[in-house]
């Protein structure tokens, strides 16, 4: 079974949302996407080790450097496909099944399916999370006027 093409937007969006998603619910769905495929190779990690984060100032949009977060990236091979993934925190275990999650879509394996209903799900959850904190934010919002 041939997967459609993966355009490099899609492959970002997929692997921000497994980077995000629930650690054990992207448990459940790698260990579907193992059933029916050899172990995966790992070629590199899961390591774990900091990035430096780069945020954009909103009002001047100048990128400046906040500060190093601890991270977790592995690189696995995975029905043909090599990919990884990066995670933030030292979860071994979700890194690597984010990576095999990711290569699953993309090898277009049985289990792609449930794998794109996680991201549609994580997707959902985090745009929830977001509307709940503007809600709470909302009543503090300052609206200014400007005199002539």
């Amino acid at each position: 079974m041939t997967a459609p093409p993966t355009t490099a937007t899609e492959a970002t969006f997929r692997a921000s949302m497994l980077a995000q998603a629930d650690a054990d619910a992207l448990a459940e769905v790698a260990d579907e996407c193992l059933v029916t495929a050899p172990a995966p190779q790992v070629h590199h990690g899961p390591d774990v080790g900091t990035i430096m984060l780069t945020v954009r100032e909103p009002v001047e949009t100048t990128r400046f450097h906040l500060g190093e977060v601890l991270v977790t990236r592995c690189q696995v091979e995975h029905r043909g496909v090599t990919t990884w993934a990066m995670r933030m925190g030292d979860d071994r275990a979700s890194t690597l099944a984010a990576a095999v999650c990711d290569a699953e879509v993309i090898a277009g394996g049985p289990a792609a399916g449930t794998v794109e209903r996680l991201v549609t799900e994580t997707r959902r959850q985090l745009d929830a999370e977001r509307a709940e904190e503007w809600r709470e934010l909302e009543p503090t919002i300052v609206a200014f006027e400007e005199m002539d």
